[in-house]
């Protein structure tokens, strides 16, 4: 989400006890980081009390009723009478700017939630803040249905020209819905009882998630510290990390167990009723690419297994000495290698340093997530594990949320959410209907951003041993990113087709999580008791189902144009920049053709699998010379 310091509005007391000793312990452990960033979310709104949130809130809810006074019911005849494109070209507008004020209001809320999702005073406005905009939501719902009803010539005749014609990469979008909508009355109920099904469900999965605790060498942390003790130099402490988040989650599963069935039974509802064969294929319309496209991707990634993680952790087991590492070993460092801490200055100059290396107008743009406070960096109690970039609206700037460690791999995940920064950036001019970016290419820029930090630190190291060390933790991304989030998707689709025929108990969910574990990561990774459950903490199968793949597809894709920029063609800057700019006013297929690329050619996903392989072999290499 965002950067930057904590502003009043914002600040909440932990609780007492075990809670502010974490607190305090976080804030020794940040010393040695340097300060870290805190966002400051006052670019969208002063405070949650604030006149100027109530203001806009309630300005929202009249603006959407004056909207359908006026609108609903008449879209097809405006369509058919003189100066449509002029006429509905205003209503899009209006509709996109209460769009962009309910997006304002709704990223506010977000973002302040996940400061700390434990916070009652935060989790009641988040709640009350959704309730009142899925409300307003109702109320602008026919404007879509009612497009989508207009007869296919009428409508193209309407957007030929004028202003109309702007908008027609959204409407376009908009159209690919409509084998899919229901009535207004059954659309509208949906949409109201969001609010208590899977939105109700994400944020109990939020909640308890946050509320977790993990014994680990006498201390009690949250999930985050807790992985990253994952990648301690010390074995003993890893195993004891990897024990306690699975004797934790075992202990938590009945709740798990109920979300997953849950949230896949309501999946499963709204799929039928809307006439979905796949349990996939919603996210594949929503990502506008083709389901052939997404199962090539798979079956080349599974293929690839054996010569990709397979391959990868035999030698790495061969490093450690042993014939198969214990699943807390998959991520280690590597024996023998010095463990720096990186304070967050120089994360920082590292990251800018690599994208200006790329483009200088990159920088610039990254740098304003540092200057302008738009970073949220420390780890606290309460606060949304993981990291993310928040697009917000167009009318304001994305926030980035991150949870800085001082690990290598940290400063990765910081040169990947900027990346995502630096493409809502650009895409924003686009306005809040076009400038969402479909996820086929909305981890482009994250992972490119990624692949020119890596790049950079790599060829300013000259030691051997922290160039096989930096080498090898880049496989491990890459494996993670492309491997592992593949396993997930087919984890889910296990999950979701079982659903179908009956609730699943937590261990027949372990047994499925189990299989697809073995598959991916092979015989050198020893899956002993206690890894069952640890499918249980992934937010990607709550919040958005079938997500995952666009990981994969974004890493192979970007490993293709990484070559494409490699080669130094002439105005691949330019082009690439482009592409970021479009939004979601191009398909993915369209913005990757001046690249020469295709992904719809079965083979184009062996290009980026063959760039991960191929730092395989220089690993190997480096054993023998």
């Amino acid at each position: 989400m965002s950067s930057r310091a904590a502003v009043p509005a914002l600040s909440a007391e932990w609780p007492r006890g075990t809670e502010e000793l974490a607190a305090v312990r976080n804030a020794v452990q940040a010393a040695d980081l340097g300060p870290l960033p805190e966002w400051d979310l006052t670019d969208l709104y002063p405070g949650i009390d604030s006149p100027a949130f109530q203001d806009d809130l309630a300005r929202s809810v009249s603006e959407s009723r004056a909207f359908a006074e006026r609108y609903a019911g008449r879209i097809a005849e405006i369509a058919a009478g003189p100066d449509a494109s002029a006429r509905l070209g205003e209503a899009v507008r209006a509709f996109e700017q209460i769009e962009d004020l309910m997006g304002r209001l709704m990223s506010y809320a977000g973002l302040v939630y996940s400061g700390d999702t434990t916070d009652e005073t935060r989790a009641k406005f988040y709640g009350d803040t959704r309730e009142r905009l899925t409300a307003a939501s109702g109320d602008l719902l026919f404007f879509g249905l009612e497009l989508n009803r207009i007869e296919d010539a009428v409508l193209d005749a309407a957007m030929a020209e004028g202003p109309l014609a702007h908008y027609r990469p959204w409407i376009e979008d908009l159209r690919r819905e409509k084998p899919y909508q229901l009535d207004d009355r059954t659309e509208k109920l949906f949409l109201e009882k969001s609010v208590t099904s899977n939105a109700a469900w994400d944020r109990l999965f939020n909640e308890t998630i946050a509320a977790l605790r993990f014994s680990v060498q006498g201390e009690r942390l949250t999930l985050e510290p807790t992985l990253n003790k994952l990648q301690d130099p010390d074995g003993a402490v890893r195993k004891e990390a990897a024990l306690a988040l699975g004797e934790t989650l075992r202990a938590n599963l009945r709740v798990f167990t109920l979300i997953t069935n849950t949230l896949a039974k309501d999946k499963e509802i709204s799929d039928r009723w809307r006439g979905f064969r796949d349990v996939a294929d919603a996210r594949h319309l929503s990502n506008r690419v083709e389901p052939e496209v997404v199962a090539a991707l798979v079956d080349a990634v599974r293929e690839a297994y054996p010569r990709l993680s397979h391959r990868y952790y035999r030698l790495k087991a061969k490093w450690f000495g042993v014939d198969a590492l214990p699943y807390w070993d998959r991520n280690a460092p590597l024996p023998k290698v010095e463990q720096r801490t990186i304070p967050w200055a120089q994360a920082r100059d590292t990251v800018l340093d690599a994208y200006a290396t790329f483009s200088p107008d990159m920088a610039g743009i990254a740098k304003r997530f540092f200057d302008g406070g738009w970073i949220d960096a420390p780890t606290r109690p309460g606060k949304a594990p993981g990291a993310f970039a928040h697009p917000t609206v167009p009318s304001a700037h994305p926030y980035v949320l991150v949870n800085y460690q001082g690990k290598p791999r940290d400063v990765m995940t910081l040169a990947h959410e900027l990346g995502h920064g630096v493409h809502q950036v650009l895409a924003a001019p686009n306005g809040a209907l076009m400038a969402p970016t479909p996820l086929t290419l909305a981890e482009t820029a994250s992972v490119f951003g990624e692949m020119l930090t890596f790049r950079r630190l790599l060829g300013g190291t000259t030691d051997p041993t922290q160039r096989r060390a930096m080498l090898a933790a880049k496989v491990e991304d890459m494996i993670n990113t492309v491997v592992r989030q593949i396993a997930f998707y087919s984890f889910e689709r296990k999950v979701h087709l079982a659903r179908a025929k009956g609730e699943l108990t937590a261990e027949q969910i372990n047994e499925l999580w189990m299989s697809v574990q073995a598959e991916s990561l092979g015989p050198a990774i020893t899956l002993d008791a206690g890894y069952e459950p640890f499918w249980a903490y992934i937010p990607h199968f709550i919040h958005s189902p079938f997500y995952v793949y666009a990981y994969a597809f974004g890493d192979c894709l970007v490993n293709s144009l990484y070559g494409v920029y490699a080669r130094a063609e002439p105005g691949f800057v330019e082009r690439y920049f482009a592409l970021l700019s479009a939004g979601g006013s191009k398909p993915y297929g369209e913005l990757l053709k001046p690249f020469g690329l295709d992904a719809s050619d079965p083979g184009f996903w062996q290009i980026g699998l063959g760039m991960i392989e191929g730092m395989i072999a220089e690993l190997e290499a480096m054993e023998t010379a």
